[in-house]
């Protein structure tokens, strides 16, 4: 997994067919999805119960790239090794869901997986001003975690922000939450570079009709290079 800050797009499986997870990562792919991002959720840290590490190593089979991980549970370090065991490429755990984020991230990188870190919309950027060189990613919430399909939450001056911080460290900016071709512009221009995508791309298509999620990814990927430099 190399590093670059070209755009990536990352289709959520939140919003796939979920009788047809092996499929539906396979068509994405076949469509230009860079990532398959995976939204974890454990109806305690957020309100919602989504998948485990079990449906990760169902899934993993069928995806040939990145299997992006987003635990939105708490405690995480428990997790981290059954999500690593299962394939996951990157793994990233939100700096609120416990005390010691600095060792959640150690945990993770010695598994071999990237660690990301995420931040809800209340969060501010400074909160990982001391984990920057730990940190292979940081995810950026446009929503309050829980559900798709929610209305998009400006967070520009954050991601500036970030993007400041980081300098010149290989670090990915991630933008989760209501992602489209008309949000896609601002996280870009202000430094984000994968976009976590689930609504927008899965609307319209369907394995059998794959095409859809093709236009929407490209859709959304030139949205987002119109303004990215």
């Amino acid at each position: 997994m190399s590093f670059d800050r070209n755009i990536k797009i990352a289709p959520s499986i939140l919003a796939a067919n979920f009788a047809n997870f092996g499929a539906e990562c396979e068509a994405i792919e076949a469509q230009g999805a860079d990532w398959v991002h995976v939204d974890v959720m454990d109806g305690h840290f957020v309100p919602n119960i989504t998948f485990g590490p079990a449906t990760c190593a169902a899934i993993r089979k069928h995806i040939k790239g990145v299997m992006d991980v987003h635990l939105m549970i708490a405690p995480v370090d428990p997790y981290i090794d059954a999500f690593a065991q299962a394939g996951a490429d990157v793994i990233t755990a939100h700096v609120e869901a416990g005390p010691h984020i600095h060792r959640t991230l150690q945990a993770i990188r010695a598994t071999g997986a990237k660690a990301g870190v995420a931040l809800n919309p209340g969060t501010p950027a400074d909160a990982v001003a001391e984990l920057l060189d730990l940190t292979d990613l940081i995810c950026v919430m446009t929503v309050n975690p829980g559900f798709g399909g929610q209305k998009f939450i400006d967070m520009s001056n954050k991601i500036r922000a970030l993007r400041a911080m980081i300098g010149d460290r290989p670090v990915h900016i991630e933008i989760d939450g209501g992602v489209d071709v008309n949000t896609a512009p601002l996280v870009a221009q202000s430094g984000a570079d994968v976009l976590v995508a689930g609504s927008a791309v899965f609307r319209g298509g369907s394995v059998s009709a794959p095409e859809g999620y093709g236009e929407n990814i490209r859709n959304i990927r030139a949205a987002a290079a119109g303004v990215y430099a």
